[in-house]
Formats: structure tokens, C-alpha cells, sequence
């Protein structure tokens, strides 16, 4: 509702209202066009759906790491030069 004052001047409004019901017409309930549903999965997104089936921890690769600390030949002087390397990027 929208309120002009005292001096708004509305023109002529029909006697029936605004809320008169008047036939409706059919409507055709058939599709207009004979289509298929389709959906075409990228690589990459069929790579990233694979991602969930990979374990969360690899055994395989735990015992490797395992016996190479048990056996002394894990932490190498290239490591250590590797690790601290990043170490410092990371912070400065």
C-alpha cells in the first residue's frame, strides 16, 4: 500500500476489484522436447573421487621408515640439510 497524502488524486477503479477469478486456460502437461539427463566427469575429477579410496597411513611405507631408523640409515646429513632448509623458508 503506498500513501500520498491527503491531495492524492486516484483515477477510476473498476467495480469488480483487483481480485477477480477468471478462467484459467489448459495447460499441456506432455514435454516439449524428448531429452536425456547427462553427465560427463572430467579426469581430474575421476582422479580426485579415487583420492578416498588410499588409506589414511600407509603400512607399507611406515615399517620401511621403521626399520631404516632402527638400523641407523633414516637420518642422513642430506635430510637434516633438507629439513632445516624448509624449516628456515617456512619462517623467514
Amino acid at each position: 500500500m503506498h500513501v500520498n497524502g491527503p491531495t492524492a488524486v486516484h483515477p477510476a477503479q473498476s467495480i469488480r476489484g483487483p481480485h477477480s477469478s477468471q478462467p484459467t486456460q489448459a495447460v499441456d502437461q506432455r514435454p516439449q522436447f524428448d531429452t536425456v539427463d547427462e553427465l560427463d566427469i572430467s579426469h581430474e575429477a575421476d582422479f580426485a573421487s579415487q583420492v578416498k579410496n588410499i588409506p589414511d597411513i600407509r603400512a607399507d611405507r611406515v615399517a620401511q621408515i621403521k626399520a631404516q631408523i632402527a638400523d641407523g640409515s633414516y637420518l642422513t646429513d642430506d635430510k637434516l640439510d633438507i629439513a632445516l632448509n624448509r624449516l628456515l623458508d617456512e619462517i623467514g
